[in-house]
């Protein structure tokens, strides 16, 4: 079931060149992104592996985990600038938790009941909501700023 994966690694293996790229953030960008597989995080900012921190969560919501690798990045992996990227056409914004559920249940009857997943129709109430609760967290030591990335043209805009 994962041969494909394990023959894609045995060609990447054999052009690899990123043994000496350090392990701090070159660029001094971490970014917050939806694990949406039309996002390709580095490219939308012209930057290359070693450039940035990437978490990638469901809508590129602040869970507790990204905000974590934000406070030990901001401190110890030279971390200086969080950008919460939201994007269009979103399927966690297409309604709230219990939607995305009831969706989940319809599909495959797997019961997420009492689940918090973060869902929400009002995106940018909840861009917004991150970005200020990254602001005003103690421990996070960058400034941070929320944009929007368009699935269908490429452009990011800077919305907060």
């Amino acid at each position: 079931m994962f041969d494909d994966l394990m023959d894609g690694n045995a060609r990447y293996v054999e052009s690899f060149d990123l043994a000496d790229t350090p392990g701090r953030a070159a660029r001094g960008v971490a970014m917050v992104c939806c694990m949406d597989s039309r996002l390709d995080p580095l490219a939308i900012f012209d930057l290359k592996v070693g450039d940035a921190k990437v978490l990638r969560t469901p809508g590129g919501r602040l869970t507790p985990d990204a905000r974590i690798g934000l406070i030990v990045g901001s401190h110890i992996l030279g971390i200086d600038r969080i950008i919460m990227l939201a994007h269009t056409k979103c399927a966690m914004a297409s309604g709230d938790d219990a939607t995305l559920i009831e969706k989940v249940r319809q599909t495959d009857g797997t019961d997420l009941s009492g689940m918090r997943i973060g869902s929400s129709p009002d995106q940018m109430a909840g861009l917004r909501h991150d970005v200020e609760t990254l602001r005003c967290d103690p421990l996070v030591a960058a400034e941070v700023s929320g944009m929007v990335y368009d699935v269908m043209t490429g452009r990011v805009e800077k919305i907060y």
